[in-house]
């Protein structure tokens, strides 16, 4: 009776170790996604503030460069670090970044609401400084939303809005040829639609046939599942919902992707 009860003290004693070694390990060893920074850009837009609710949800930590510092903390809350700055002249970006794991760019010119928001000067210098600083500052991954119809010159947009299309391509091209790991999304008509009801659509070759629409909140929630993928890197495709409900299979979906020629 005596080795039986000093042998169950025993085996008491190493499984209470073992439960103590491993909560130590998993104490000290917090998950990815809330030791690294995502740095938003365009990030008070309606798809931009979409971009940091899915970030914050993830886990990231996240930081946006944005211009009007007051109206960025109404819209973004207090858990994101704010950056002034200006994509258009340069104004901070090397701050911006540097620190930073991940950029995602929600950037997009208007000059209806701004005659100095030109699309040379957003959609394609922005982005531009952007890959650079990203280069210089070893950015693991960059995601840039794009628009479907980027190819497409004689594309009605590009007649609305100074080029816009015209000058996002320059945009993606300046990225796709700085070095920076990348992903470019190009959805299709933005809705404002609560998003995760329907499976994702993506294609490639920007075939105009094959429109629809897809809610913001899905396009953030693609930019963020594609952070830091391999099988989502050097890839440009287009996206609209389908009419399919369920829950995204990301690998598969990235996976099933061409990587972009060379």
């Amino acid at each position: 009776m005596k080795f039986g009860l000093q042998g169950r003290v025993l085996a008491l004693a190493i499984l209470f170790c073992a439960w103590f070694a491993s909560t130590v390990v998993v104490a000290a060893e917090p998950s990815g996604a809330q030791a690294r920074t995502v740095l938003v850009i365009g990030a008070t837009g309606r798809t931009g503030r979409e971009v940091v609710v899915k970030s914050l949800e993830a886990g990231y930590q996240v930081r946006a460069l944005v211009r009007d510092e007051p109206r960025a903390r109404a819209s973004l809350g207090s858990e994101v670090t704010l950056i002034v700055g200006d994509v258009r002249t340069g104004e901070r970006i090397s701050e911006a970044v540097e620190g930073a794991d991940f950029i995602i760019s929600a950037l997009g010119s208007n000059v209806r609401a701004d005659p100095s928001n030109t699309p040379e000067l957003v959609d394609f210098g922005g982005i531009q400084r952007l890959a650079k600083h990203a280069v210089e500052s070893k950015i693991r991954h960059f995601i840039l939303v794009s628009s479907m119809g980027a190819t497409h010159r004689d594309h009605p947009l590009n007649r609305m809005y100074s080029n816009i299309l015209i000058w996002k391509l320059k945009g993606e091209d300046a990225l796709r040829t700085s070095g920076v790991p990348y992903t470019i999304i190009r959805p299709g008509g933005l809705t404002e639609a609560r998003g995760g009801e329907f499976l994702p659509t993506m294609m490639q070759g920007d075939d105009l046939s094959r429109q629809g629409r897809i809610a913001r909140a899905d396009v953030a929630a693609i930019a963020v599942a594609a952070l830091d993928r391999p099988e989502a890197m050097k890839k440009t495709f287009e996206v609209i919902a389908s009419n399919t409900p369920g829950e995204p299979d990301w690998a598969t979906l990235f996976g099933s992707l061409n990587v972009d020629a060379k």
